[in-house]
């Protein structure tokens, strides 16, 4: 979601206010947002929160 809204990961973590190796936490599966986070990183990925607990698309 995050390269398909053209954010790199500092990029993100600016937005959300949090450092960088929390957004590569997060992409690894090693960590997930608060559940107060998911409104906030979905308008800043231009998503539904629904959205983001889609498994990502496979690249063709």
């Amino acid at each position: 979601m995050r390269k398909r809204a053209k954010l790199k990961q500092f990029e993100l973590a600016d937005l959300l206010k949090v450092e960088r190796s929390t957004i590569a936490k997060w992409e690894s599966g090693a960590a997930f947002p608060r559940a107060a986070q998911l409104p906030e990183l979905a308008a800043a990925l231009h998503c539904t929160i629904d959205e983001l607990y889609q498994p990502p698309e496979e690249s063709t």
